[in-house]
């Protein structure tokens, strides 16, 4: 089967946190940990003998939208602490579905996070995508959802490094 590869992102955000680049990648990194910041996904689990994140490491995505429900099957590709976390992910029966990235950069402030996501979905399958996760506007919704994303991971990093009242 042949991968089709679209050279630009679908979606990205950016966003500035208050926390260390270590201390967002291991949150990044640790999709049972990252799924509680997500929209549409909401439950993951590491396949296999994988515990963390190591390129080829392999985790189960669980997403829903509304009464729609689905599972994905994600590959690890890059996976450097504290600069990056990437996976690929695809449906049942190997059909090549996204590329998610998250880029990390030492900032003035703490680390800038970058969520990037690339449709690796082939044509024919996009109406049954659609069918699947009542999702007409793929690129817009993942735009949407990655800001929702990257808003809850900074709240809850910046709120694990907050000084607390006594």
């Amino acid at each position: 089967m042949r991968i089709p590869r679209f050279p630009e992102p679908a979606a990205t955000g950016t966003v500035t946190i208050r926390a260390t680049p270590a201390e967002a990648y291991r949150i990044i990194s640790d999709p049972p940990v990252m799924i509680r910041f997500a929209e549409e996904a909401h439950r993951a689990r590491w396949l296999r003998d994988a515990t963390a994140p190591a390129v080829g490491a392999r985790f189960r995505g669980y997403n829903r939208n509304g009464l729609r429900r689905w599972t994905t099957t994600c590959r690890v590709t890059d996976a450097t602490p504290g600069r990056r976390f990437a996976y690929e992910v695809t449906a049942p029966l190997g059909i090549p579905i996204s590329r998610w990235q998250y880029d990390i950069e030492p900032s003035g402030e703490g680390c800038t996070v970058t969520e990037t996501n690339w449709l690796r979905v082939p044509a024919w399958f996009i109406p049954f995508a659609i069918l699947i996760t009542g999702v007409f506007d793929r690129m817009g919704t993942n735009d949407t959802n990655i800001d929702t994303t990257l808003q809850r991971l900074k709240a809850h990093l910046e709120a694990a490094a907050a000084p607390s009242v006594a």
